[in-house]
C-alpha cells in the first residue's frame, strides 16, 4: 500500500495495535475510515491477522470491506468464518461483486459458498455465471430501483426510502410495466423537481439508453462514456430489465481493457493478475510466444541485408545508417498505431474513417520527413563531406520510410478491427518489424539506383 494512500491515518499506529492486541481500540479507529482503506490495511497486516480484524468489523460494514479486498484474502476469510458469518456476507455483497468473488476461487471454495446462500440468491448468482464472459451481463448488478408509470413523486420516494438500502444506486430509476418490461427512466433530480401528486408516466424519459446482456463490455463503455451516463439499463432478449451497469463497474471494466492492450502493445499475452502477484514462470510463459515470433520475422531484415551484401561490400559505410533507418521508421509507425488504437478505444475512429486516416497521416509523414531529411543531410555533410551522394541515399530513404511508415502505422490496426481481432496486436514491436524490413528494402534499392551499384 502506497504512502500516499494512508498519509491521512497513522498507519503505523493501527499495525501496532494489531500487534498489540488492543482490538477495541483498533476497531474504534477502523470505524473512523473508509471500507477501501480498512481493505488496504487488512492487506497490509497479512493473512496472519487479516481474519481476526475482518471479523471485528460490524455486519454494516463487513460486507463492504470483504467486496475490496483481494481474491486470496477474500479465500483466506471464507476459510476462517463460520457458515453462518458467510452467509451472512454473501446475503449482503451485491450480486455482481459475489459473482466476481466467485469467478477467482477454487471450486471447493464456489461450493461452500453457494451452500450457504438462499435459493434465490444462488438462482441469481448462477444466472450472472452463465452469462458470456466479458458481456454486460456478466458485469451488470441486479440492485436496482424499479417503478411504476402510475406511481405518485410521493409513492416514489417512500419506495426509495424502502428499498434504497439495498441498491446500487437510487439516483438514476427505471420504470418499467408489470412484465417488467422497460418503459423509461427517471432520475431523482427529476421527482425533486416536480410536485409530490405528479405521476412518474408524465415525467420519465421514455427514449432509454439500454444494452443487452451479451453486449460486450467494451461497447457498454464506449456507449456510457458517449452519454455521459452513471447507469445503464441491460435487458434480455425480451427487452425485460435484469440489471443496470453502474459507473464504477466501467472503470473496473476501463482498468481491465488498458492493461490488457498495454500488455499486447508490449508484445505479451494478457495476464488477470497483479504484475507483483505473477509467478515468474507464469511472466515468462506470457512473453515468450511474441518473442518467438518476434525473433523468427526478424530474419526477414537479415534475408534483405544478405541480398544486397554487394551493395554494402562495395560501399561500407552505406551500413553504419541502417541502424539509424529502422529505428526512425519503426519510431515513426509506432506513433501512428498508437494514435489509431487510442482513437478507436474511445470510439473516436471507426474503420470507415480509414482513407481519412491515411490521408492524414501522409501528409504528417511528409511534414516529419521533410524536417527529418534535412536536418539529417546537413549533419552527413558536415561528419562525411564528399559523400554527397551516399547522404542524399540516406536523406531520402529516411523520407520515403517516414512516410511508408506513417501509413503501415495507421492502416494495420484499421485493417485488425475490421478482421475482428484486437487492434493493439498491431502495435510497436509488430509495426517496427514489418517497417524494419521495408526501410532496408527502400534503402538499398535507392543505393543501387542512385550509386550505380549491382545487387
Amino acid at each position: 500500500m502506497s504512502n500516499e494512500a494512508m498519509e491521512h491515518i497513522d498507519f503505523e499506529e493501527l499495525v501496532q495495535l494489531a500487534i498489540d492486541k488492543k482490538y477495541r481500540q483498533l476497531k474504534e479507529a477502523l470505524l473512523e475510515l473508509n471500507e477501501v482503506d480498512i481493505a488496504l490495511f487488512i492487506e497490509e497486516l497479512g493473512q496472519d491477522r487479516s481474519a481476526i480484524v475482518f471479523r471485528m468489523l460490524p455486519k454494516t460494514l463487513s460486507a463492504d470491506v470483504f467486496a475490496e479486498l483481494d481474491p486470496e484474502f477474500q479465500e483466506h476469510i471464507i476459510n476462517s468464518i463460520t457458515d453462518r458469518e458467510l452467509s451472512e456476507i454473501v446475503e449482503d455483497l451485491f450480486v455482481d461483486d459475489a459473482v466476481d468473488m466467485l469467478e477467482e476461487m477454487p471450486a471447493t471454495i464456489v461450493r461452500r459458498v453457494m451452500q450457504n446462500t438462499k435459493p434465490e440468491t444462488r438462482k441469481l448468482i448462477n444466472q450472472f455465471l452463465n452469462y458470456p464472459e466479458n458481456s454486460a451481463g456478466g458485469i451488470m448488478t441486479a440492485e436496482y430501483i424499479g417503478l411504476k408509470k402510475h406511481m405518485t413523486v410521493e409513492q416514489c420516494f417512500a419506495y426509495i426510502r424502502k428499498h434504497g438500502i439495498d441498491s446500487e444506486t437510487i439516483y438514476t430509476c427505471y420504470v418499467m410495466d408489470q412484465k417488467r418490461r422497460l418503459e423509461g427512466v427517471v432520475t431523482v433530480k427529476n421527482l425533486l423537481m416536480n410536485s409530490s401528486d405528479a405521476l412518474v408516466g408524465d415525467i420519465m424519459d421514455d427514449n432509454v439508453i439500454k444494452v443487452a446482456t451479451t453486449t460486450d463490455q467494451e461497447e457498454v463503455v464506449e456507449t456510457m462514456i458517449k452519454y455521459d451516463l452513471l447507469s445503464m439499463p441491460v435487458v434480455d432478449s425480451e427487452d425485460r430489465l435484469v440489471g443496470i451497469i453502474t459507473v464504477d463497474d466501467v472503470m473496473d471494466v476501463m482498468e481491465e481493457e488498458a492493461t490488457e492492450d498495454i500488455e499486447k502493445m508490449a508484445a505479451m499475452l494478457p495476464s488477470e493478475k497483479p504484475y507483483l502477484k505473477t509467478g515468474v514462470f507464469e511472466l515468462a510463459k506470457n512473453r515468450i510466444p511474441w518473442l518467438l515470433f518476434l525473433m523468427l520475422s526478424s530474419t526477414l531484415s537479415g534475408a534483405i541485408l544478405e541480398r544486397y551484401e554487394n551493395a554494402f561490400a562495395a560501399i561500407p559505410l552505406l551500413v553504419s545508417f541502417t541502424p539509424m533507418l529502422m529505428n526512425t521508421g519503426g519510431n515513426s509507425g509506432s506513433q501512428s498505431s498508437a494514435m489509431i488504437i487510442r482513437g478507436m478505444s474511445i470510439g473516436e475512429i471507426e474503420p470507415r474513417d480509414i482513407f481519412r486516416v491515411i490521408w492524414k497521416e501522409v501528409r504528417v509523414g511528409l511534414i516529419a520527413g521533410i524536417i527529418l531529411a534535412v536536418c539529417n543531410f546537413i549533419r552527413l555533410l558536415i561528419q562525411y563531406p564528399g559523400n554527397t551522394m551516399i547522404s542524399l541515399v540516406v536523406v531520402l530513404s529516411v523520407f520515403v520510410t517516414v512516410v511508408i511508415a506513417k501509413t503501415i502505422g495507421c492502416t494495420l490496426p484499421i485493417a485488425a478491427k475490421v478482421l475482428k481481432a484486437d487492434p493493439a496486436i498491431m502495435a510497436g514491436p509488430l509495426i517496427t518489424t514489418i517497417v524494419d524490413a521495408v526501410s532496408l528494402i527502400v534503402y538499398f534499392n535507392l543505393a543501387c539506383m542512385l550509386l550505380d551499384m549491382a545487387v
